[in-house]
């Protein structure tokens, strides 16, 4: 598992945003938020290129989480049936995998916001925690769809995610209980709390009114 986290951190760091913009004669560190996540790059270059590098930056997350999960026999397994340490190594390797695309040593430690990433590293915790993911991603959606704000969607999922998580594995037959899914549920929080974090500035332009809507201009986002 410490050598699955290791590789994920090296997937999570491939900045393929930047490599994307590259490909054009672009540089996405220093163009629309400078940021070299999905959002960016669909303002920079266009909304095609802009899914391109959301489906890889969810790959790298998925991919390292899914194979470890395999590995270990823990694919397909409800959290209650899952050691808390196992818990803790299985989410850790999806967290890996954010912590490279947020601070890639490709780009001088620098990323993205990690939505994608982690998004992916934990659809691959199945169904303990890629259940509530894609709970949260259906919130991610109508919120977009309502007021057309990313980086709102992706803070309001990101909150719900520890909600959603602990909602789908605390139920058991005599009622609710969180014994035994505590670690994924603190995990989760503590994903969500850093993926808000890392959107400060949008939450002070969105604060500001000055947040950039899905087809709006990305000039003034730094």
């Amino acid at each position: 598992m410490l050598l699955m986290a290791l590789v994920a951190f090296a997937c999570g760091s491939v900045p393929f945003g930047v490599l994307i913009a590259r490909a054009h004669g672009r540089d996405i560190m220093q163009e629309g938020s400078r940021n070299p996540g999905a959002t960016n790059v669909g303002r920079v270059l266009g909304r095609p290129w802009g899914f391109l590098c959301f489906a890889l930056d969810f790959l790298k997350g998925f991919v390292p989480v899914a194979i470890a999960g395999t590995q270990a026999g823990l694919w397909g397994k409800p959290a209650a049936e899952l050691a808390p340490g196992m818990q803790f190594a299985w989410i850790g390797i999806a967290a890996a995998a954010m912590l490279g695309h947020m601070f890639s040593p490709w780009i001088r430690f620098k990323g993205g916001k990690g939505v994608a990433t982690i998004f992916g590293g934990l659809c691959a915790i199945w169904p303990a925690v890629g259940v509530p993911v894609l709970a949260a991603f259906a919130l991610w959606v109508i919120t977009v769809l309502l007021w057309r704000y990313v980086s709102l969607a992706s803070i309001v999922a990101a909150a719900a995610l520890p909600i959603a998580t602990l909602a789908w594995n605390a139920r058991t037959a005599d009622g609710w209980s969180i014994e035994g899914v505590w670690p994924m549920v603190a995990v989760n929080a503590a994903l969500g709390a850093l993926v808000i974090w890392k959107h400060r500035s949008n939450i002070a332009r969105l604060r500001a009114g000055t947040e950039n809507r899905i087809g709006g201009s990305a000039a003034t986002q730094r």
